[in-house]
C-alpha cells in the first residue's frame, strides 16, 4: 500500500495508533493543537504547520507573503483552541541558489506576524532543499475553562462561521488575519462547544467536528457566506485555506451572540448539529435535502 491509497486522514489515524503519551498530555493527535498540562490554571498549546513550495504557495508570491502565511496559519490553529500564541521556532528548507533578499523577505513576513500577535521567535533550523519548505512550531496557552476542542458539539447546537468562504486561491490564502481576537471574545463570553479553523475546506473541517463529536449536521446553502471570488458554491465549501473559524454553541445562546457581535468580520449562522452520527445534510436554495460527504482538500 502507498500513502495515496491509504489517504491523509487514515495516515494520521495510523500514526496515532502507533504512539503513546504520558499523563501530562490532555489532548494529543487529532485537533488543531496538542494540549499539555500547564501552570497557573492554564493549559499549554502546541501546534506545528509545514508549508511546501508548489503545494501551499508559489515562489512568485514573494518572500514576505510566504513568511506571513507560514506563521499566520499556526496562529489560526491556536485561535481555534480558544487560546493565544506565545513563542515559536521556524525551520527553513531552501535551495542554495535562493537569493538572500528573498529569504530576508520570508523573515520580514514572519516578523510582521510575530509583532502583531506578540510572539517570540526563539529558534529553528535551516537545511538545503530543492524547494522552499517552512515549518513553524508554535506554543500557546489557554485557560482551562476556555479550552475548545473539535469533539464537543452537542445535538441542537447552532453552527456559525466567520468571514466568507471560498476563492482563497485568488490571494487570501497568503494574506489573511487569523481570527484570534474573535476566538478569544467567543470563549470569554460564550460556552463554545466545538471549534476548528477552515484549512481543508468548510465541509471537510466541519466533518472533523462531526467525527470527533459523533454527531451529524444540517447546513443551509443560502446561509453559507460564499466569497465573491469563489467559482461556485461547491468549490467554495471544498477548496480550503480560508482560515476562518467554524464553531458550535447552544441554540439558546445563538441570538445573544448575533446581537453582541461587534467585529468587522462577518458572522453567519449556517446550520445546526443533529443527533445522526456523522451524517451531513445540505438544504439547497430550492429547499431540497441532500446527503453529502464532508469532502475537501487532501494531501494524499
Amino acid at each position: 500500500m502507498i500513502l495515496k491509497d491509504l489517504g491523509e486522514f487514515n495516515f494520521i489515524k495510523r500514526i496515532s495508533a502507533l504512539t503513546s503519551v504520558s499523563k501530562c498530555v490532555i489532548k494529543g493527535i487529532g485537533d488543531d493543537a496538542a494540549v499539555l498540562k500547564g501552570a497557573g490554571g492554564r493549559y499549554t498549546l502546541f501546534t506545528s504547520d509545514m508549508l511546501v513550495e508548489g503545494r501551499h504557495f508559489k515562489r512568485n508570491a514573494g518572500g514576505y507573503l510566504i513568511g506571513k502565511k507560514s506563521l499566520s496559519a499556526s496562529v489560526s490553529d491556536i485561535a481555534a483552541m480558544g487560546g493565544w500564541p506565545g513563542a515559536c521556532v521556524v525551520s527553513l528548507g531552501a535551495p542554495p541558489s535562493l537569493d538572500v533578499k528573498f529569504v530576508d523577505g520570508i523573515y520580514k513576513g514572519l516578523r510582521a506576524v510575530s509583532r502583531k500577535y506578540k510572539i517570540d521567535l526563539v529558534g529553528g533550523d535551516t537545511v538545503a532543499s530543492e524547494k522552499i519548505i517552512i515549518n513553524v512550531a508554535l506554543l500557546g496557552e489557554v485557560e482551562k475553562d476556555n479550552l475548545t476542542l473539535r469533539g464537543g458539539a452537542k445535538t441542537g447546537d447552532a453552527i456559525f462561521v466567520t468571514g466568507s468562504i471560498g476563492g482563497s486561491l485568488a490571494g487570501s490564502h497568503l494574506d489573511f488575519s487569523p481570527r484570534l481576537e474573535e476566538a478569544r471574545s467567543l470563549v470569554n463570553n460564550f460556552k463554545v462547544n466545538s471549534m476548528i479553523d477552515v484549512s481543508d475546506g468548510l465541509l471537510a473541517d466541519l466533518g472533523h467536528i462531526l467525527e470527533a463529536s459523533g454527531k451529524g449536521a444540517v447546513l443551509y446553502e443560502k446561509n453559507v457566506p460564499v466569497s465573491k471570488k469563489a467559482k461556485d458554491f461547491n468549490s467554495a465549501v471544498t477548496d480550503g485555506e480560508d482560515f476562518e473559524l467554524v464553531f458550535t454553541l447552544p441554540e439558546k445562546d445563538a441570538g445573544r451572540l448575533e446581537r453582541a457581535w461587534r467585529f468587522k468580520t462577518n458572522l453567519s449562522r449556517i446550520g445546526c448539529i443533529s443527533a445522526k452520527g456523522r451524517e451531513l445534510i445540505i438544504i439547497d436554495k430550492s429547499g431540497a435535502k441532500k446527503k453529502i460527504k464532508p469532502r475537501g482538500y487532501k494531501h494524499f
